[in-house]
């Protein structure tokens, strides 16, 4: 099951952000940005044991850009469509904001490409993009491959 993510389950988001983080998979979230960003983030729940399996975040940058951001699934629940589900729910949220473009910068280029994101070179995001990145402990050598999508309506 897919709902958008309670207070409570911060500190979960934040240790399953931070456990790929430590693999150099994602880059983590500060626990602080996270609070701030909760409205953001959906989570995957087992039905069964009620526990957040996943994470994933639709950040809105602009009237009609988007980002996906933070999607990470729990080790254990890999190859499950987990990730693909809430990748699913987050084109669906931001097509109903009506946004045109979504983007992503990711570790994982072969996975986004199934929802039809496009490589995209890093200067074609806007300069209000890059004010996340200035805080990143990879600035300025980025290693993320930056993907966009255009979405149809």
């Amino acid at each position: 099951m897919i709902r958008k993510a309670k207070i409570k389950d911060i500190k979960t988001i934040h240790r399953l952000l931070s456990e790929y983080g430590k693999k150099g998979d994602l880059l983590a979230r500060p626990l602080s940005q996270l609070y701030d960003h909760l409205r953001d983030f959906s989570v995957f729940v087992d039905g069964v044991e009620d526990k957040i399996i996943g994470c994933c975040a639709l950040q809105f940058c602009w009237e009609d850009l988007a980002e996906i951001r933070s999607l990470a699934v729990h080790p254990d629940h890999i190859r499950k469509k987990i990730g693909s589900k809430l990748v699913e729910a987050a084109l669906a949220e931001a097509k109903s904001f009506n946004i045109k473009k979504i983007f992503t910068l990711t570790y994982k280029p072969e996975f986004f490409k199934k929802f039809d994101f496009k490589l995209i070179d890093r200067s074609e995001l806007p300069i209000k993009i890059w004010a996340d990145c200035i805080t990143c402990v990879k600035f300025p050598d980025c290693d993320e491959t930056a993907m966009m999508k255009e979405m149809e309506y």
